[in-house]
């Protein structure tokens, strides 16, 4: 990196590079030393801590990376910032309902996520949202506030709808939703066994289809909720049994992280009609909820892509307040509680994964001016003419021919005419004649695009320590953006462009997308690691789906977890730290036993110096070894002593 460059590069170049105050929100920003800091209270400016001294912390603490942070003081302010959006819209609309939030425990179910929640909820009401029993036995758990509603989706047996019931004689306001034909009679079947009077609400099929990455969700073919036939035959039944008047919610839900404002509004004006049909039909009613979808700008593009919105918090709730409201004042309907389950807009931003670059594999080199042995030149002659007729105005052709080349030589190497040195110095000249025809391509006005996929196939690998399939499941299951880039060294040029690959022994296991100025790029821009200390990666917005969607993959468990706060004096508070499994975790997981195992071992270890081939004191190194091993973090471990 020469000086004029450093000279030349910004922080401002930075910040444009990696697009972090478009997909930041305020949450993250760079520093003048070159590291992101994350403003842990957008409105107070000594909240801002800097992720690498937080990384420090850790390290000097004996907190191996990779660590999983979670900002409880984001989550706060999310939580604030929703209720008081709609709570806005209502006022300035001059709505007559109110607005109560509930979580959908499903987003991340981790205990301390569901204790903050409910915990920064309290003020505003907010309640949960379950789907299954076992999130509705923490959800039981955990709210307390009579005026905070649980919804409870999901398939029902009657252990679920007993607990439903049981928990509304405690005064909890638990709902029970209507998603499937054959729920309507057992729900009645209960409350009457019980003797509970239930809340009951209905989720009707919007035949809305949103875009995004789940538009089954929504149309005549999504798995859950009722079609308009199916809600009369409901309404019918629940009249039969002198029911009606516990028929108190309609619910529906288009999908999760829905871009395009337009099928929002157009959803929640198909769902306000059927709102107003199950209120003509003498339905008591009072609530309406309008499911999840409040999208999250993972790409900070502001667009209808899967991973952006084309809207603002402001529009979104105006835009529902609006729809909703209209068509109720057509019928004369009171205005209705509106309800909302947004999980990720809540909590994607709370968690930052931390990771460090283990090791770099380079394609690009520059290295043109080795002597060439005389006994090696004739298998590289052709390539050596390549580079020799290179220009602007023949790049097409040059790499037609430099192709055409290697493979030529792949094929004298199958056929032993070749040997190994030739082609590994034909390979070295290939991939910087490559280097030589990428430079010169980005002098063009126009790139095709053959030329213009030079740069991922000369990219580097760099691998970080972490599981794609463990931490960032999205990423491989659905093609999830994520914010990528450095936490230091911002300051400088990053002059590599690299994929990243994890430690997992598969090939799904990378993440070759990355968001760009303008556009999904192949390559994310690095640097060079430094030789002395961790070169650390963040990757943002993962606080929704990705810790529980993981799996164990190559036995890769989960990472270290630490909460971080700040105090009065701005400084970091570490808390809620939990270690992340060890091998001997994930090891029980999958029905071994480490007991058993290390027996095992101890049985071939004595057998080993009864055949005298160890010493005892060796046998003792390998027990001492191999517990260590049962004990250890099940990721790379840059530390251990001999």
């Amino acid at each position: 990196m020469t000086t004029d460059r450093q000279t030349a590069w910004s922080i401002e170049d930075a910040n444009s590079l990696y697009r972090i105050q478009e997909w930041g929100n305020g949450y993250f920003q760079i520093s003048q030393e070159g590291e992101v800091h994350v403003q842990l209270n957008r409105d107070t400016p000594a909240s801002s801590i800097s992720l690498m001294k937080i990384a420090k912390g850790l390290q000097d603490r004996g907190l191996k990376l990779p660590v999983l942070l979670r900002f409880s003081d984001i989550l706060d302010d999310r939580i604030k910032y929703i209720n008081e959006s709609f709570l806005q819209a209502i006022r300035d609309a001059g709505y007559k309902g109110t607005y109560r939030g509930v979580y959908p425990i499903k987003v991340n179910q981790q205990q301390q996520v569901i204790e903050e929640i409910t915990h920064f909820g309290k003020q505003y009401h907010h309640g949960l949202e379950t789907g299954s029993k076992a999130e509705l036995i923490a959800a039981l758990a955990y709210i307390d506030d009579p005026q905070a509603y649980i919804i409870c989706n999901g398939y029902k047996d009657e252990e679920y709808i007993d607990l439903a019931l049981r928990g509304h004689s405690l005064g909890i306001q638990t709902i029970l939703v209507i998603e499937m034909p054959g729920e309507t009679e057992v729900i009645l079947e209960r409350a009457k066994a019980l003797d509970i009077k239930p809340i009951i609400g209905i989720r009707m099929k919007p035949s809305t289809i949103a875009g995004g990455n789940w538009t089954e969700s929504g149309g005549d073919r999504s798995v859950f909720g009722l079609n308009t036939t199916q809600v009369i035959a409901a309404v019918d039944m629940l009249r039969g049994h002198g029911m009606l008047d516990c028929l108190k919610l309609l619910h529906y839900h288009l999908g999760s992280q829905i871009p395009n404002i337009h099928a929002i509004r157009v959803g929640a004006t198909e769902a306000a009609r059927f709102y107003a049909g199950l209120v003509s039909e003498g339905a008591p009613m009072g609530l309406l909820d309008i499911g999840g979808g409040l999208a999250i700008d993972y790409d900070g593009s502001s667009t209808n892509a899967s991973s952006s919105r084309n809207y603002s918090m402001k529009e979104y709730c105006d835009d529902i307040v609006e729809v909703i409201m209209n068509i109720c004042n057509e019928g004369n309907i009171t205005h209705p509680t509106i309800i909302s389950e947004s999980g990720r807009a809540l909590v994607a931003y709370y968690s930052v994964l931390l990771l460090n670059v283990l090791d770099t594999n380079t394609f690009r080199t520059n290295n043109r001016n080795d002597e060439i042995p005389e006994d090696l030149r004739s298998a590289v002659e052709n390539l050596l003419y390549v580079r020799k007729a290179l220009n602007e105005k023949n790049l097409q052709e040059c790499l037609n021919d430099l192709n055409y080349y290697r493979e030529e030589i792949k094929t004298k190497f199958l056929f032993g005419s070749v040997n190994m040195r030739q082609r590994a110095l034909a390979e070295h000249i290939y991939w910087s004649i490559m280097a030589d025809i990428y430079e010169l391509s980005q002098k063009k006005e126009y790139i095709p695009p053959e030329l213009k996929n030079l740069e991922h196939q000369l990219s580097d690998i760099y691998y970080g320590n972490f599981s794609v399939f463990q931490s960032l499941p999205d990423v491989w299951a659905i093609d999830q953006l994520f914010p990528i880039m450095p936490v230091h060294y911002l300051q400088q040029e990053p002059t590599r462009h690299a994929i990243l690959a994890d430690i997992t022994c598969d090939c799904d296991g990378k993440i070759d997308k990355f968001i760009g100025r303008s556009e999904i790029h192949s390559t994310l821009p690095l640097h060079t690691p430094p030789k002395d200390e961790d070169y650390i990666l963040g990757v943002f917005l993962v606080g929704a789906y990705q810790e529980t969607l993981g799996d164990l993959h190559n036995l890769l468990g989960d990472t270290n977890v630490v909460s971080v706060t700040y105090d009065e004096h701005g400084s970091a508070v570490l808390h809620h730290e939990l270690d992340g499994d060890t091998v001997a975790d994930v090891l029980s997981y999958v029905e071994y036993d480490p007991k058993k195992l290390e027996s095992l071992v101890r049985m071939k270890a004595e057998t080993a110096v009864r055949e005298g081939r160890i010493t005892p004191q060796q046998r003792r190194k390998i027990i001492t070894a191999y517990n260590a091993g049962l004990r250890g973090y099940t990721y790379y471990e840059t530390d251990q002593e001999d």
